[in-house]
């Protein structure tokens, strides 16, 4: 098969490129924002003409941006994913996000919840989502991604941890911490089920199994570094406001990927333990 990869450039794109060439894939096209404007009709054809799996992993992810450029990101992650969408149809892997639900809930979010965005980028994201299920393809929603490349949680944590005798971290929100690179083996695992006609298209959850706080994380971030945790102090999210309201709960569930003969990811911890070791090399 030949892949194509949107927003290659990213911390989810560098690890799908990994996974592949593990895999001894070679016959794959990393296109990161340089490469392709996935806005541009043209250029979307001319680059998926050939492709037989796109994994779209181009977004805008400004979260408190989007709130006073909503027009922008909604013509990244909701028109520009329409464009995919109507050319590349159910050999479309997209990816989402948890902010397209409101995070009351209490119990973790099925597959066919409806969206309940609470911020601009969330529906900017619920956006894409529906042209992509409307033209038979497959969304993939991961949530508290960290990963080697670019800024994430969990990097911030590390670095901190040299520069900051304690750190405070929200104890309100609770999520599922999701390693990137696990997540990009799903991925490409999802896309060759789908490829062979064993996946149906529609909506998964590609996010670990268990959940924590961003206090927890921050304080097994600690733990697997070699570091005192009793470093790491609780605090609420009123503490830090921000133009973007964040979901309190962002846990979701898992229940689609037997249909499509591929693993759910692993407990978060057990994640986290594989990951630290590769965060700390130097970059």
């Amino acid at each position: 098969m030949r892949w194509l990869i949107t927003g290659a450039g990213g911390m989810l794109g560098h690890d799908l490129q990994r996974v592949l060439a593990e895999q001894g894939v070679t016959d794959v096209v990393a296109a990161g924002r340089a490469d392709l404007d996935i806005t541009s009709p043209a250029q979307v054809r001319d680059a998926v003409a050939e492709a037989d799996i796109v994994i779209n992993a181009a977004a805008w992810t400004d979260v408190d941006g989007a709130e006073s450029q909503e027009a922008e990101a909604t013509a990244i992650n909701g028109e520009a994913v329409r464009l995919l969408a109507s050319t590349v149809g159910n050999r479309l892997i997209h990816i989402s996000t948890d902010y397209v639900f409101d995070g009351r809930a209490r119990t973790p979010y099925p597959e066919d919840t409806p969206h309940a965005p609470i911020n601009a980028y969330g529906r900017s994201k619920a956006t894409g989502e529906k042209a992509v299920l409307t033209a038979g393809g497959y969304v993939v929603r991961t949530a508290w991604l960290y990963g080697e490349h670019g800024n994430n949680f969990v990097r911030t944590m590390l670095n901190l941890a040299q520069s900051r005798p304690h750190v405070e971290v929200v104890d309100d929100q609770e999520g599922p911490p999701t390693w990137s690179y696990a997540l990009a083996e799903q991925l490409v695992a999802l896309s060759r089920s789908a490829a062979a006609g064993r996946a149906v298209p529609g909506v998964y959850h590609g996010t670990s199994t268990g959940s924590t706080t961003w206090f927890g994380l921050a304080r097994a971030v600690f733990e697997e570094a070699g570091l005192d945790p009793a470093r790491v102090r609780p605090t609420t999210s009123a503490r830090f406001p921000r133009p973007a309201s964040r979901p309190a709960y962002s846990v979701l569930s898992h229940t689609r990927w037997p249909e499509a003969d591929v693993a759910p990811l692993p407990h978060w911890r057990t994640q986290l333990a594989e990951a630290i070791p590769r965060l700390l090399k130097p970059r």
